[in-house]
């Protein structure tokens, strides 16, 4: 797709640690890709303001996409895990923008799937994506974040939610002592607190209740890498059942939306342990529908390799919205 040259294209991928920024070219391609530390900087325009300036941008020529890691509904924009609080109004006018587009960093990674290509993405079991249809995301990170792609008059619309924070939906006897090791601590369990890094935690501390041995002081991390080596049995456990119950939840989304164009797993957790992920009970898990069984089978799932795909959503949010064209509800 070209993009008209006048314009300049700026799009971000901001999260509560990095934030990086780059521009697109006249081919639709990201180029001049710069990684910031938002520690390092007071607000958001600081960092905007330092990426003009080294790149003598006209910022009146500029359409911002900026991916960002909480609501955006409203103008007055609160970063969950940063002190940067802004209004988008007055941003656009503080840097006298041609426009800005606001998206949530989970639209971004959906709208990111259709320029996505096989070594941006590892399948997992069978099935075959079928074009056009619908699409579904997932991705356990700190939080548990969801996102669904619908085809409409030839694009794409992302419709995001807050499908993280449904309740968490025990299938096997040992789910249902997590659940109630868990309900121990919170009035209401939802999948989150499952499928996160906290929620590998959460996994740990309840199999070792279940097991009656001493919970140790892991973190996600720890947890992760003892139970893929295999040096911590308990460990061990944990990983397949974080796999098992993503699987449960993955499936869940297919049925929901009839996401015949794939469910794909993004975050920054599966990705570091592709392989047992790969051998685990995840695809059994997803397919174990009942009745519809054979309805899941025909969906395939994928696990998004890409390292930036907030980036390259951004870029398909804006260059959709340059042609007039609606792309998020």
């Amino acid at each position: 797709m070209t993009l008209k040259s006048a314009a300049i294209n700026i799009v971000a991928d901001i999260g509560g640690t990095n934030l990086r920024i780059g521009m697109l070219d006249e081919t639709g391609s990201v180029k001049n890709l710069h990684l910031y530390q938002c520690a390092e900087f007071s607000s958001l325009q600081m960092v905007l303001e330092d990426y003009f300036v080294q790149h003598q941008v006209d910022s009146s020529k500029v359409n911002a996409c900026l991916a960002i890691a909480c609501p955006v509904d409203n103008d007055l924009i609160s970063m969950t895990n940063l002190p940067w609080e802004f209004r988008q109004s007055e941003l656009k006018a503080s840097l006298q923008l041609n426009s800005l587009y606001m998206i949530n960093d989970y639209t971004a990674i959906a709208m990111s799937i259709n320029s996505l290509d096989d070594t941006q993405k590892v399948k997992i079991g069978g099935g075959e994506a079928i074009p056009h249809k619908p699409i579904a995301i997932c991705g356990p990170g700190t939080g548990l974040g969801v996102a669904n792609l619908f085809a409409y008059q030839g694009q794409w619309i992302s419709v995001g939610g807050e499908g993280g924070h449904v309740d968490f939906a025990p299938t096997d006897e040992t789910e249902f002592a997590i659940l109630n090791f868990l309900k121990h601590k919170y009035p209401r369990v939802s999948a989150e607190q499952i499928l996160s890094g906290l929620g590998i935690e959460q996994i740990y501390q309840a199999l070792c209740d279940i097991n009656d041995v001493k919970a140790e002081n892991y973190r996600a991390k720890d947890i992760s890498a003892k139970g893929i080596s295999g040096e911590c049995e308990v460990c061990v456990q944990a990983m397949h059942q974080f796999c098992k119950t993503l699987g449960s939840f993955a499936g869940n989304l297919a049925l929901t939306t009839g996401a015949f164009g794939g469910v794909y797993i993004a975050g920054g957790i599966v990705p570091r342990f592709l392989e047992f992920f790969a051998q685990s009970e995840f695809r059994a898990r997803f397919e174990a529908k009942g009745r519809f069984e054979e309805f899941n089978q025909g969906i395939p799932t994928y696990v998004i390799t890409e390292p930036q795909p907030g980036i390259l959503g951004a870029s398909a949010f804006l260059k959709q919205q340059i042609n007039n064209e609606v792309v998020c509800l």
